[in-house]
């Protein structure tokens, strides 16, 4: 059993077909844990949980974003910032690039991450897993385009 198993908030933003446990990590907005140590702990084991098994779309999109392939820019995949296990994160421009399967239409949990990310700095790009896999090139020169573009 996953010591992370109950969360609803993480597995919520899990693609369906990796939706097999749930997990829970405590909430400061609850109250619990408000320094961050065994939340940050839970998030970094969680987070090396969803390296382990990524969706097809996550795999092919990385072969491209992997070793700095991306006009030299270093990305994360799976990165806890704050509360939220991120897909992707290049720290050095602050921009989040975020695959969405079907369960993502309209969510209100994703615009409320969204909000809180932006509010931290960081640019959240959204792309449909079809979007990838149809017109990788479009996507990557969109990231490119964002990568090489003046900071805010």
């Amino acid at each position: 059993m996953s010591p992370l198993e109950g969360d609803y908030l993480f597995s919520h933003f899990l693609p369906l077909e990796r939706r097999t446990e749930s997990y829970f990590v405590s909430s400061p907005l609850r109250g619990e844990d408000e320094g961050g140590g065994e939340m940050k702990n839970k998030n970094i084991k969680f987070a090396k949980n969803l390296r382990k098994n990524v969706t097809d779309t996550e795999k092919y999109l990385w072969n491209f974003l992997r070793g700095n392939q991306l006009e030299g820019f270093k990305f994360r995949r799976q990165q806890p910032i704050g509360k939220y296990i991120i897909d992707f994160v290049n720290l050095e421009r602050k921009i989040i690039i975020e695959l969405d399967g079907g369960q993502h239409l309209e969510n209100k949990e994703d615009k409320l991450r969204d909000r809180w990310l932006e509010e931290q700095g960081y640019e959240v790009l959204r792309f449909w897993d079809n979007e990838v896999f149809m017109n990788i090139e479009g996507v990557l020169e969109f990231i490119r385009k964002k990568l090489l573009s003046p900071s805010p």
